[in-house]
């Protein structure tokens, strides 16, 4: 009965919860890409420096980082229904309090601390719990739950420099923030399967007599998921570490396009309806990219990390030559290449993830992994805020954000390297054994 209850449903209520994750998706990183739209208001309303206005996505960016191993935790302790909730409610208050905007440290405070915390409250379980709901169809799952910051991120272009002409940006703040409120309601639909699985296992483990053979299993069961979600000791592995270093110099990359992408656009004289387009073709294209890359990645063709290593290229060439744009079709086709190939790289970095540490250390070494790369997120916005300011120009932070993403494309060949070293090494390792005891049955251990 265990095993049949533990077992995921592969479908079902499944699906109820995968709509849920893609409406939590949108709620949350679909508003975090498309905050852009605020950032010369705000810079306006206190008459601040774009390094100093930046911090606001910085923190949130941060914050969404640092918390997700948090969520993964109580998410353990507790449910993934609950975490959910404590999320929507953390986002709402976040955009709520940003409506009095009182300074530029309340607003640090508000929709920079508030705001992440609830993203990542929200975004790091309903990914979670779809990978608990389904085994065979897991792929399928995942893309249409995370197709949801594509999705919702191509209406909420227009629709939040609606809000802003029509209610002003403080206004607008609290109008997404009751939208986000909606993430309450998503939560409630997660059922916690995985969560009561875990709680069987813990009854039957107690009811189970001592010296019992089941007993010992339901030990080494929860021993083991105690270890892949709590292994801190992953930091210790040159594989790992080589890929963090690429997920922080990736992560200084990828938030300052969305950023700069606006006010670059106003500064080349283009008007204010034609920049809100410009997000949702990023939206568009990133989901284009999403699915082709997942689709080609599945046909094993080409090594995941080799894969990796193209994309980051190619997203790399394009935030070169995004600044050389002077018009809103120019400035729209590097959006778009950007766009495109900034999908295939979020498509297939969870999977090169995967091959770095393998499954049974995954859980954790996204935990790790996503509080590593904060530092990326956390640094990268002000650093290219201050570049642009040193340079009177917005085209000086693509330049910067596409130098950082050709260093993290050579950690990448680096860990390429040392993992067909590794590869080579245990192939010459297990042929002289084969050889030599061709037949287990006679091994010398075995005849005594």
């Amino acid at each position: 009965m265990q095993a049949k209850d533990s077992s995921p449903p592969d479908g079902g209520y499944g699906w109820v919860v995968v709509v849920s994750a893609f409406m939590v998706m949108g709620l949350t990183a679909a508003v975090l890409k498309t905050f852009g739209l605020f950032f010369v208001e705000i810079q306006q309303h206190f008459d601040e420096l774009a390094s100093t206005t930046s911090w606001i996505t910085s923190i949130t960016i941060a914050m969404f980082h640092l918390g997700a191993p948090v969520a993964s935790s109580l998410c353990v302790r507790y449910t993934h229904r609950a975490v959910v909730i404590t999320g929507g409610l953390l986002a709402f208050s976040g955009m709520a309090l940003g409506f009095l905007g009182l300074n530029m440290v309340w607003m640090y405070a508000t929709t920079g601390f508030l705001q992440g915390l609830g993203i990542s409250f929200s975004w790091t379980p309903a990914i979670s719990i779809v990978s608990h709901y389904f085994s065979k169809k897991r792929a399928l799952a995942n893309a249409i739950a995370s197709a949801g910051e594509c999705a919702f991120a191509f209406t909420f272009g227009p629709f939040f420099q609606w809000l802003i002409s029509q209610y002003g940006w403080k206004g607008a703040l609290l109008i997404i923030g009751g939208i986000q409120l909606n993430i309450c309601v998503c939560g409630v639909l997660m059922r916690p399967l995985a969560s009561t699985c875990l709680l069987e296992a813990s009854h039957s483990e107690t009811e189970t007599p001592p010296g019992n053979g089941a007993s010992r299993i339901d030990k080494e069961d929860k021993s083991a998921i105690t270890h892949k979600t709590f292994n801190w000791m992953l930091v210790r592995q040159p594989e790992f570490v080589l890929y963090a270093i690429f997920g922080i110099l990736a992560a200084m990359s990828f938030f300052v396009p969305p950023l700069f992408l606006v006010p670059l656009s106003y500064s080349l004289g283009i008007d204010e309806s034609w920049t809100a387009s410009l997000l949702s073709i990023l939206a568009m294209v990133d989901f284009a990219g999403r699915l082709l890359c997942g689709w080609y990645a599945n046909l094993h063709v080409t090594k995941p990390v080799h894969l990796l290593t193209m994309t980051i290229t190619l997203i790399s060439t394009s935030l070169m030559l995004l600044p050389l744009a002077n018009n809103y079709l120019s400035l729209a086709i590097f959006t778009g290449f950007y766009g495109f190939f900034f999908g295939t790289t979020v498509a297939v970095h969870i999977t090169v993830l995967a091959d770095v540490v393998g499954m049974p250390d995954f859980d954790s070494a996204l935990g790790l992994f996503m509080l590593i790369r904060s530092t990326g997120g956390f640094v990268g916005p002000p650093l290219a805020g201050l570049i642009v300011d040193m340079a009177g120009d917005y085209r000086a932070g693509f330049y910067m954000a596409g130098a950082t993403l050709v260093l993290s494309a050579g950690f990448l060949v680096t860990l390429d390297q040392l993992q067909q070293r590794k590869e080579r090494g245990s192939q010459t390792n297990t042929k002289p054994e084969k050889s030599t005891l061709p037949y287990p049955s006679l091994h010398p251990l075995k005849l005594q």
